[in-house]
């Protein structure tokens, strides 16, 4: 993956992630650890090689077709939360479920929001909330959907360590959520509770 003719990102990188594995990526700032994870979960088009989602190779797919398979299939949490400002909690949790025209089982959403710990800061903004609290809520969203795979960008790159760590716990850890997670992280304490770990460097998965 290139973002100019002069600068490869990404170069000869092949990974393959099987259903429900937990995948935490590390390395130093400018490795590519960010382009990555956008290429994977389709934010970004690589300008050679292939993405191949669920058997769906979706180099050849319309902006449309791409747009279906991150509502259908994938699930994104960052680390500036990216929850609308003008929408409660609630409300951000079940955005992308509406605006994939499904509407969020509520036994699920129920479970979600019991782990995560936010059940009565539902009708809270986001300004209404501490980081930790905006954090779980992007968290929700992310599960609120059922996606089958979830990326996660420095997730608790904005949290204190307890907070991180319950985070982590949830990502890692909870098997009930039994979801395909790719996370990016700095921190090796928490890298280390996935069940693989990609270490890369100058652009290329250390071996």
């Amino acid at each position: 993956y290139e973002s100019d003719p002069e600068r490869r990102i990404l170069d000869g990188l092949d990974l393959v992630v099987n259903g429900g594995e937990r995948f935490a990526i590390v390395g130093p700032s400018g490795c590519g650890k960010s382009t990555l994870l956008n290429l994977l979960g389709t934010l970004d088009v690589p300008s050679e090689g292939k993405v191949i989602i669920d058997g769906i190779d979706t180099s050849g797919l319309s902006e449309e077709e791409i747009a279906k398979i991150r509502s259908e299939k994938i699930g994104f949490i960052f680390q500036s939360f990216n929850l609308l400002p003008t929408l409660n909690a609630r409300e951000n949790i079940e955005l992308p479920s509406s605006l994939s025209g499904r509407k969020t089982e509520k036994k699920w959403f129920d479970q979600v929001i019991e782990i995560l710990g936010i059940k009565d800061r539902l009708l809270h903004k986001p300004s209404e909330l501490s980081g930790g609290q905006q954090q779980r809520v992007a968290v929700a969203r992310a599960l609120a959907a059922q996606p089958e795979v979830i990326f996660a960008d420095e997730p608790t790159g904005n949290l204190d360590k307890d907070s991180g760590m319950e985070i982590i716990n949830l990502l890692l850890t909870q098997k009930k959520m039994n979801k395909t997670i790719l996370m990016v992280t700095h921190n090796l304490d928490y890298a280390k509770y996935a069940d693989n770990l990609i270490e890369m460097e100058d652009g290329r998965i250390k071996l």
